[in-house]
């Protein structure tokens, strides 16, 4: 499955004010860097994989339309995945994206 345009085009418009964002082919999906960290992700698995600092995980699976990200066969602490019903609204979407913005900011630049 290919990642989904139109939130890949909604990632660009709430992250079009922040320096340092590139795109990247990651995942099967379109990942939004923040000075080489990535924050978010129009997964190729549909939703939105976003990055999150590793001690929230457990509190924010608990969040309706969440799951815990699996790469390998083992869970991802600081990976979410968020499903379509969990990024429908903008306020939704800006919610997600300005956590992972915000952690990915807080790491070294690559």
């Amino acid at each position: 499955m290919a990642y989904d345009e139109d939130l890949a085009n909604r990632l660009r418009e709430l992250l079009a004010g922040e320096h340092g964002v590139e795109e990247k082919r990651m995942f099967g999906g379109l990942a939004f860097l923040i000075n080489g960290n990535m924050a978010a992700c129009a997964s190729g698995k549909g939703g939105l994989m976003v990055r999150v600092p590793p001690d929230d995980t457990a509190e924010l699976l608990t969040r309706d339309h969440t799951e815990p990200m699996v790469m390998a066969g083992r869970e991802a602490r600081g990976w979410i995945r968020v499903g379509d019903d969990g990024v429908r609204t903008k306020r939704q979407l800006q919610s997600w994206v300005t956590r992972g913005v915000d952690y990915a900011k807080s790491l070294p630049a690559k």
